[in-house]
Protein backbone atom coordinates (compact mmCIF):
# COMPACT_ATOMS: atom_id res chain seq x y z
CA UNK A 1 0.00 0.00 0.00
CA UNK A 2 1.46 3.53 -1.33
CA UNK A 3 1.60 5.66 1.92
CA UNK A 4 0.92 10.03 1.71
CA UNK A 5 4.75 11.52 2.58
CA UNK A 6 4.76 14.04 4.73
CA UNK A 7 5.30 17.67 4.10
CA UNK A 8 7.66 19.90 5.21
CA UNK A 9 6.43 21.54 8.14
CA UNK A 10 4.78 18.29 9.51
CA UNK A 11 6.08 18.14 13.65
CA UNK A 12 6.59 14.06 13.46
CA UNK A 13 9.39 15.00 10.52
CA UNK A 14 10.71 17.19 14.00
CA UNK A 15 10.56 14.10 16.45
CA UNK A 16 13.47 11.91 16.89
CA UNK A 17 12.58 8.87 16.42
CA UNK A 18 12.64 5.98 19.05
CA UNK A 19 14.18 2.77 19.33
CA UNK A 20 11.72 -0.17 18.51
CA UNK A 21 11.48 -3.87 19.20
CA UNK A 22 10.61 -7.22 16.79
CA UNK A 23 7.23 -6.96 18.33
CA UNK A 24 6.42 -2.97 16.84
CA UNK A 25 2.88 -3.55 15.33
CA UNK A 26 2.89 -4.09 12.00
CA UNK A 27 6.60 -3.55 11.47
CA UNK A 28 6.55 -6.09 7.93
CA UNK A 29 3.81 -4.32 6.33
CA UNK A 30 4.82 -1.08 7.39
CA UNK A 31 8.59 -1.83 6.01
CA UNK A 32 6.72 -3.60 2.70
CA UNK A 33 4.29 -0.10 2.23
CA UNK A 34 7.69 1.88 2.78
CA UNK A 35 9.25 0.09 -0.40
CA UNK A 36 6.32 0.73 -2.57
CA UNK A 37 5.64 4.03 -1.04
CA UNK A 38 9.47 5.10 -2.31
CA UNK A 39 9.63 3.08 -5.25
CA UNK A 40 6.62 5.26 -6.24
CA UNK A 41 7.84 8.47 -5.53
CA UNK A 42 11.08 7.57 -7.40
CA UNK A 43 12.75 8.02 -4.68
CA UNK A 44 16.30 6.51 -3.32
CA UNK A 45 15.51 6.46 0.44
CA UNK A 46 12.84 6.91 2.95
CA UNK A 47 12.59 7.07 6.68
CA UNK A 48 9.22 6.34 8.70
CA UNK A 49 8.81 10.22 10.29
CA UNK A 50 8.12 10.62 6.37
CA UNK A 51 4.91 8.32 6.29
CA UNK A 52 3.84 9.89 10.12
CA UNK A 53 5.94 7.24 12.10
CA UNK A 54 8.61 8.81 14.85
CA UNK A 55 10.20 5.34 14.79
CA UNK A 56 14.22 4.79 14.15
CA UNK A 57 13.73 3.18 10.31
CA UNK A 58 14.43 3.94 7.37
CA UNK A 59 15.28 1.89 3.83
CA UNK A 60 17.80 3.10 0.84
CA UNK A 61 17.96 2.09 -2.83
CA UNK A 62 21.18 3.37 -4.62
CA UNK A 63 20.88 1.50 -7.27
CA UNK A 64 18.89 3.74 -9.10
CA UNK A 65 22.48 5.77 -9.47
CA UNK A 66 23.70 2.77 -11.37
CA UNK A 67 27.06 0.51 -10.41
CA UNK A 68 30.06 3.51 -9.86
CA UNK A 69 32.71 4.44 -7.88
CA UNK A 70 30.24 6.58 -5.93
CA UNK A 71 27.42 4.21 -5.71
CA UNK A 72 27.46 0.56 -4.77
CA UNK A 73 24.00 -0.36 -5.57
CA UNK A 74 23.03 -1.06 -2.00
CA UNK A 75 19.59 -2.13 -0.98
CA UNK A 76 18.73 -2.41 2.70
CA UNK A 77 16.74 -1.83 6.00
CA UNK A 78 18.03 0.21 8.67
CA UNK A 79 16.22 -0.37 11.84
CA UNK A 80 17.52 1.26 15.58
CA UNK A 81 20.93 2.90 13.62
CA UNK A 82 23.23 4.76 15.06
CA UNK A 83 25.89 6.18 13.08
CA UNK A 84 29.60 5.66 15.06
CA UNK A 85 31.66 7.88 13.51
CA UNK A 86 31.98 9.47 10.12
CA UNK A 87 34.99 10.47 8.18
CA UNK A 88 37.02 11.34 5.15
CA UNK A 89 36.51 14.17 3.03
CA UNK A 90 33.61 16.41 2.90
CA UNK A 91 31.83 16.90 -0.12
CA UNK A 92 29.09 18.59 -1.86
CA UNK A 93 26.46 16.74 -3.65
CA UNK A 94 22.78 18.62 -4.48
CA UNK A 95 20.39 17.06 -2.51
CA UNK A 96 16.81 16.60 -2.92
CA UNK A 97 13.90 15.14 -0.59
CA UNK A 98 9.76 13.53 -1.20
CA UNK A 99 8.92 15.58 1.91
CA UNK A 100 10.59 18.96 0.79
CA UNK A 101 9.66 18.42 -3.38
CA UNK A 102 11.02 20.51 -6.15
CA UNK A 103 13.82 21.97 -3.93
CA UNK A 104 17.62 20.93 -4.21
CA UNK A 105 20.45 22.36 -2.10
CA UNK A 106 24.29 21.16 -2.08
CA UNK A 107 24.60 19.49 0.90
CA UNK A 108 28.45 19.31 2.75
CA UNK A 109 28.56 15.47 4.05
CA UNK A 110 31.39 13.48 5.12
CA UNK A 111 31.90 11.11 2.45
CA UNK A 112 32.70 7.41 4.66
CA UNK A 113 30.67 6.51 7.81
CA UNK A 114 30.49 3.45 10.32
CA UNK A 115 27.08 2.65 11.13
CA UNK A 116 25.38 0.01 13.44
CA UNK A 117 22.00 -1.32 12.61
CA UNK A 118 19.54 -4.27 13.25
CA UNK A 119 17.79 -5.39 9.83
CA UNK A 120 14.10 -6.50 8.99
CA UNK A 121 15.17 -9.14 11.25
CA UNK A 122 16.59 -7.76 14.04
CA UNK A 123 19.99 -9.20 13.73
CA UNK A 124 22.90 -6.31 14.25
CA UNK A 125 25.04 -5.38 11.71
CA UNK A 126 28.33 -2.95 11.60
CA UNK A 127 29.17 -1.83 8.31
CA UNK A 128 31.05 0.90 6.36
CA UNK A 129 29.66 3.08 3.91
CA UNK A 130 31.11 5.53 1.73
CA UNK A 131 30.21 7.67 -1.62
CA UNK A 132 27.18 8.18 -2.33
CA UNK A 133 25.25 5.55 -0.44
CA UNK A 134 27.09 6.87 3.18
CA UNK A 135 25.26 10.15 1.75
CA UNK A 136 21.76 8.68 1.69
CA UNK A 137 22.27 7.09 5.07
CA UNK A 138 23.51 10.07 6.16
CA UNK A 139 20.04 11.68 4.68
CA UNK A 140 18.02 9.15 5.71
CA UNK A 141 19.50 8.59 9.27
CA UNK A 142 19.38 12.74 9.94
CA UNK A 143 15.07 12.11 9.32
CA UNK A 144 15.33 9.71 12.38
CA UNK A 145 16.61 12.55 14.38
CA UNK A 146 14.41 15.32 13.51
CA UNK A 147 17.07 16.95 11.14
CA UNK A 148 16.10 17.65 7.38
CA UNK A 149 18.89 18.60 4.77
CA UNK A 150 17.71 22.22 4.46
CA UNK A 151 18.90 22.30 7.97
CA UNK A 152 22.07 21.77 6.64
CA UNK A 153 22.40 24.69 4.20
CA UNK A 154 23.76 28.24 4.65
CA UNK A 155 21.01 30.84 6.37
CA UNK A 156 21.15 32.61 3.09
CA UNK A 157 20.27 30.09 1.25
CA UNK A 158 17.70 29.30 4.27
CA UNK A 159 16.58 32.74 2.98
CA UNK A 160 16.69 32.51 -0.10
CA UNK A 161 14.18 29.19 -0.44
CA UNK A 162 11.79 30.69 2.46
CA UNK A 163 8.85 30.78 0.59
CA UNK A 164 9.05 27.88 -1.58
CA UNK A 165 9.46 25.76 2.22
CA UNK A 166 5.87 27.68 2.96
CA UNK A 167 4.15 26.95 -0.41
CA UNK A 168 5.51 23.41 0.51
CA UNK A 169 3.81 22.68 3.89
CA UNK A 170 0.69 25.26 2.65
CA UNK A 171 0.25 22.38 -0.22
CA UNK A 172 1.26 24.76 -2.90
CA UNK A 173 3.57 21.74 -3.85
CA UNK A 174 2.54 19.68 -6.95
CA UNK A 175 4.11 16.14 -6.54
CA UNK A 176 2.87 12.87 -8.54
CA UNK A 177 3.10 10.94 -5.50
CA UNK A 178 0.45 11.06 -2.35
CA UNK A 179 1.59 13.79 -0.05
CA UNK A 180 -0.08 14.43 3.38
CA UNK A 181 0.77 18.51 4.42
CA UNK A 182 0.62 19.50 7.88
CA UNK A 183 -2.80 20.37 8.47
CA UNK A 184 -3.94 16.86 6.89
CA UNK A 185 -5.39 17.58 3.76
Amino acid sequence: MILPILAYGDPILRKKGIDITPEYPGLSALIENMWETMYEASGVGLAAPQVGKAINLFIIDTGAFGETEEATGEKRVFINAKILEESGEKWDYEEGCLSIPHIRENVNRHSNLVIEYQDEFFKTHTATYNGLAARVIQHEYDHCIGVLFVDHISQLKKRLIKNKLINISKGGARVDYKMRIPNGR
